[in-house]
């Protein structure tokens, strides 16, 4: 892995790299940040944004989306993977908000992963993007590139998690979240990653 002095260079490079680097999915409210990052489990964001605007002009609060018939909300989510399922977790996740938080999205991890279709990834990125917590969401992403550079050597998802809450110091865990999603769009692909384009290969444990 990664020495500590090398991960503070790859964290600045990615970072001077990627200034922009921030959740891509729309939203005006940690309501539409929460219904938008459910929506996008083995989604792409992209695909996200083009469903969401209809889906909250319709349905602009909980309380509206907890009376939503399903086969209509699934007419609108029906361009995204697994709508069926995911039409019927945000129906049931807006009636449970109204039912026991008057509306509002609750500002504490074991009451966000108890909520339908809400799982570690999605409960961390609401904490961070929408409460501002320091947290770091291991997407599909952040797996593969946080393993493949060297930050950490982990073979799943929450080993990861934790691996690089140990090895990054915690007023850098939001920002490199983002940083290495985008590193991994844009650079650090699943195939053909773009090594002769990147700004950390002589850094990289996969540098040649």
């Amino acid at each position: 892995m990664l020495k500590k002095k090398d991960i503070s260079l790859v964290l600045d490079t990615l970072e001077a790299e990627y200034p922009e680097a921030e959740c891509a999915l729309n939203h005006i409210n940690i309501f539409q940040l929460l219904v938008a990052v459910v929506l996008s489990a083995q989604t792409t964001d992209a695909s996200v944004n083009k469903v969401t605007p209809e889906l909250f002009k319709v349905y602009p609060t909980p309380f509206e989306l907890a009376e939503a018939k399903r086969d209509e909300v699934e007419i609108i989510l029906k361009r995204i993977g697994m709508y069926r399922t995911k039409s019927k977790n945000i129906i049931n996740l807006a009636k449970m908000l109204c039912e026991r938080y008057n509306g509002e999205v609750p500002r504490d991890y074991d009451s966000l992963v108890a909520l339908p279709g809400v799982g570690r990834k999605t409960a961390n990125v609401v904490l961070s993007v929408g409460f501002g917590e320091q947290r770091i969401a291991v997407d599909t992403h952040v797996f593969r590139v946080a393993n493949r550079i060297g930050l950490v050597k982990e073979k799943d998802v929450l080993s990861t998690e934790l691996s690089l809450m140990k090895r990054i110091p915690e007023n850098r865990w939001s920002k490199t979240h983002h940083s290495l999603i985008f590193h991994g769009r844009k650079c650090c692909t699943a195939r053909n990653p773009h090594c002769e384009n990147c700004v950390i290969f002589g850094i990289c444990e996969q540098r040649i």
